[in-house]
């Protein structure tokens, strides 16, 4: 059997943006949630995918909140780092940023969430992924905590 080499998080991130128009809008001009949710489920996707080099599907969203309104005009971009893996499994933190194209203020954290795949083969079988290269105690501290949520997981699905 081969091993599998680790892999760091900066392997594996992206940065995906976007330009919010009328159609990802309301009447109102507030960007749909659904928007949002689908660009942080693709980019996470991508960044899951980058990380075991297979094919990857959605398991699981964790922990998605909303923290600033998004609206027509603005500009959004989705940072995805991997945070967590397990055998099969994989955890991406999508981080999205709001940037007020008219003024002249930082980009904010408009949404986070934690999004899980599994890895599958090319008969849909799930398959092993490589293991994560932690650098820094942001990282370790990052590592631990989807631990935790993934075990909390597996503990409730066995109930």
């Amino acid at each position: 059997m081969c091993q599998i080499e680790a892999k760091t998080v900066e392997q594996s991130k992206i940065i995906m943006g976007n330009l919010m128009q009328p159609e990802h809008a309301n009447i109102a001009g507030n960007v749909h949630g659904g928007e949002i949710m689908k660009l942080m489920d693709n980019a996470a996707g991508i960044a899951a995918a980058r990380h075991c080099r297979s094919n990857v599907v959605t398991a699981r969203v964790d922990s998605l909140e909303f923290h600033l309104p998004i609206h027509i005009g603005n500009y959004v971009k989705c940072i995805c780092q991997v945070t967590f893996v397990g055998t099969s499994s994989i955890e991406v933190l999508a981080t999205v940023m709001v940037e007020d194209l008219s003024l002249e203020e930082p980009p904010r954290v408009a949404l986070t969430g934690y999004f899980t795949f599994v890895a599958l083969d090319n008969n849909g079988k799930a398959v092993a992924v490589p293991p994560l290269k932690l650098m820094n105690e942001e990282e370790e501290r990052l590592f631990e905590e989807g631990r935790q949520r993934y075990m909390a997981h597996k503990a409730s699905k066995e109930k």
